[in-house]
């Protein structure tokens, strides 16, 4: 495959279709990566059996990572950090097949953030046909009846981190004797474990490693991650143990085609843009019409829906039939059963949502195509890895979306390619995290307060307020759960809370899919339209008491989109800094959110039909926030009017969110924000960014501390876009509540300049 030719033939052909109305290319960007070599070291000393299978696989030498990996684990802790297809998975592989060979009393337990990993490394180790390697896969879709014979007779039990924290912790006396034997701890895609996800998994390896030392092992910890900044450093802030990271990847790589792809403008005054998903569609059918095989990612569920189906109708048939979606909320045998459609070829395109961008083996792929930023550099070169796996050329095509972030590195091209890579992170500290796992500690064995496996700066302060509340007590040095019934139960990993809602047939009652409850209110709202897998539901009722949606098909020609306010109040300022007049700070704050109603879109022209009044209860959320302050006097030199103040900031709050991913390992879904000319806790007109997980997780800190950087980054995008009024692509957003009213770019420019004028004469 010549992929730089075929990129060039697909943007002619597009151009032909739709053209720029600048007369300009779609391609933004386009390199050609070169492809590397492999570095290679001798197989170490392993059992016979285990060598001779490695042989009959054409496994006749390690890379040099593998290498190195495996010399690692012989010492201790240790996390490999390298590039999707380099081969980490045989980085934790050899030491646990090595130890089942030599010790057939030595169990394992290995851990992957979603089902479909666990499931396909099951595959890998049961495709060794070894004997004295019994693995068996436990999560949530593991019939009961066979949960006795995996925990009596498995040496290695792949699962993922909520089953260790809802099942098999609570019931560590059933699992004693698995645990008193077990020898490893494997961690896959580490880097996953990041963010709130990331404090519940330390929490969760805490508890389990104090669970194992009462049962007298101690495991060895093995993990595998993208490649980020820390590897070591977020390791050893997961488990609280040193770790030796291993980053040097000898893994080969084909060269590589990455263009930067971006829908042509249809309307220059108004910066209106081609949808980014009819591109990616129209990319995606290309690709497969073509011959390559093809995996587009898309940022939401629906987007996935969306593309698939768009691609279904623009491709020519057999092509046409050969594209599906694959995502979150999909039932397992649907999963399933496209995972094997990529495996065997019979599948030539999907469109995804992150659920695939994990190690999941879905055999040799060509292109990648991604649509929209996914909100790290990480992530993107994670991506970007899956095409290019028969060691053939491979291409990679990034569209950019209709936001900030997307058009700055459009137009900045050097951001992408000369980016680092981003630190993981995970606020351990998190007392909305703590607490509830040290309950679940305490409930699974007593705890005393200066325990090693948590934190010994936070622990005594987390038993205290458990103390208070009644869910603990101090009896004998120390402290007992109060609950007859485990707490973990009432404790989602997930940074959501409660239960999944279940989507189903109000006539048949089949069902569906599932929404976890935080987003049910915005998506599964009565009269939403609801995708999945290229069917159309309307949702009829929504039974937020009993988690059920109801929802009937829809062949109409509209989707909806959630309209709601946002309050926000002030508890406490925890850091403060003086910008000259005006003043940036970091604290406390409780978020109040209310779904209004919804407003109807004709899909085909977006065109707005209407909006509908709903009447649901407020979200309430306390969180961790960063807040600009703008007196009076800075507005007025600004040029900023009274009636000019709320458009301005609304619009500077936009671009700052959506900016706020170049700073943060996050995306503009992690993050919310509230903007007013005035606001009652600062008296002034205040500029709020603040994380959308309860407690916060660290990214509005991480912005507060790029010491105006991310501002400026946000003005200069905004002030570089060439739209008149403000557009997708500078200071609209797409999860605006308010439709994006009011707006004022210009007044964006020089309010974001005035402060910045500010904080430069204070440093002055």
């Amino acid at each position: 495959m010549d992929a730089h030719a075929l990129v060039l033939a697909l943007a002619e052909r597009a151009a032909d279709r739709q053209p720029d109305a600048r007369g300009r290319s779609r391609l933004a960007d386009l390199r050609r990566l070169p492809g590397r070599r492999a570095r290679t070291a001798p197989l170490p000393s392993l059992p016979p059996p285990l060598a001779d299978r490695l042989a009959r696989a054409g496994v006749t030498e390690l890379f040099t990572h593998q290498a190195q990996a495996w010399e690692a684990a012989q010492r201790g802790d240790v996390v490999v950090a390298s590039g999707t297809a380099s081969g980490k998975s045989l980085c934790y592989q050899l030491p646990v097949v090595a130890r089942a060979l030599e010790d057939d009393a030595a169990t394992a337990l290995y851990l992957a953030p979603t089902k479909a990993l666990a499931r396909d490394q099951l595959r890998a180790l049961r495709d060794l046909a070894l004997p004295a390697v019994r693995a068996a896969a436990l999560d949530g879709d593991t019939p009961p009846r066979e949960r006795e014979a995996i925990r009596t007779t498995a040496n290695v039990v792949l699962t993922n981190p909520d089953l260790v924290h809802a099942s098999l912790l609570p019931g560590h006396r059933r699992w004693g004797d698995f645990l008193h034997r077990l020898a490893y701890i494997v961690v896959d895609e580490l880097h996953t474990a990041r963010g709130v996800f990331g404090a519940h998994v330390a929490a969760v390896l805490r508890r389990l490693l104090r669970l194992c030392a009462r049962y007298r092992s101690e495991p060895v910890v093995l993990a595998a991650s993208a490649t980020i900044a820390n590897p070591a450093e977020h390791l050893e802030a997961l488990t609280g143990r040193p770790a030796t990271a291993v980053t040097d990847d000898g893994s080969p790589r084909p060269p590589t085609t990455v263009a930067i792809w971006e829908p042509p403008l249809t309307d220059e005054a108004s910066g209106a843009r081609a949808s980014p998903l009819g591109e990616t569609a129209s990319l995606l059918s290309g690709l497969v019409e073509a011959g390559p095989q093809t995996l587009a990612f898309c940022s939401s569920r629906k987007a996935a829906e969306v593309v698939a189906l768009g691609a279904r109708s623009r491709a020519e048939s057999p092509a046409g039939e050969a594209i599906q979606a694959y995502r979150a909320g999909l039932l397992p045998q649907e999963r399933r059963a496209v995972e094997q459609a990529l495996i065997d070829g019979s599948l030539r395109g999907v469109a995804a949502t992150d659920a695939l961008e994990l190690g999941v083996d879905v055999g040799a792929l060509d292109a990648v195509v991604i649509s929209g930023w996914p909100g790290t550099a990480a992530s993107f070169w994670q991506r970007a890895g899956r095409a290019g796996r028969r060691e053939t050329e491979a291409l990679v095509v990034f569209v950019t979306d209709d936001d900030p972030l997307d058009r700055y590195l459009a137009a900045h091209p050097e951001a992408l390619w000369d980016r680092p890579l981003e630190a993981a992170t995970a606020d351990v500290s998190n007392r909305h995290v703590l607490d509830p796992h040290v309950a679940c500690a305490a409930w699974e064995s007593p705890l005393a307060t200066d325990e090693p496996s948590f934190w010994p700066a936070d622990l005594p302060a987390a038993l205290l307020r458990l103390s208070e509340t009644g869910a603990v007590r101090q009896r004998g040095g120390r402290w007992h759960a109060t609950s007859a019934r485990s707490p973990a139960r009432r404790l989602g990993l997930r940074g959501t809370g409660g239960s999944p809602v279940a989507i189903v047939a109000a006539d048949s009652g089949e069902l569906i899919g599932e929404v976890d409850p935080a987003r049910a209110l915005r998506t599964v709202h009565p009269g939403a339209i609801y995708l999945h897998q290229g069917r159309t539901w309307r949702v009829r009722d929504l039974d937020t008491d009993r988690g059920i949606a109801a929802v009937e098909p829809f062949s109409g020609d509209e989707t909806t989109r959630a309209r709601t306010d946002t309050d926000l109040a002030v508890l406490s300022a925890q850091e403060q800094v003086a910008w000259g007049r005006c003043a940036l700070a970091l604290g406390q704050v409780e978020v109040t959110t209310t779904v209004l109603g919804y407003e109807r879109r004709r899909v085909s022209t977006e065109a707005s039909l209407g909006i509908v009044d709903l009447d649901l209860p407020p979200q309430r959320l306390v969180t961790v926030a960063q807040w600009l302050t703008l007196p009076e006097p800075v507005l007025a030199e600004a040029g900023l009017g009274a009636d000019e103040v709320a458009g301005a900031a609304h619009a500077a709050e936009h671009a700052a969110i959506a900016l706020l991913p170049l700073f943060a390992m996050c995306d503009r879904w992690d993050i919310g924000g509230v903007s007013t000319p005035w606001h009652p806790d600062t008296d002034e007109a205040t500029i709020f960014i603040y994380d959308g997980y309860p407690g916060g997780v660290g990214i509005a800190e991480r912005g507060y501390r790029t010491e105006g950087r991310h501002l400026q980054a946000t003005l200069e995008a905004i002030d570089a876009c060439p739209c008149a009024d403000g557009c997708p692509s500078c200071v609209q957003s797409p999860k605006c509540g308010n439709g994006n009213e009011p707006l004022d770019k210009a007044g964006a420019v020089r309010l974001l300049a005035a402060a910045l004028a500010e904080r430069a004469t204070e440093a002055g």
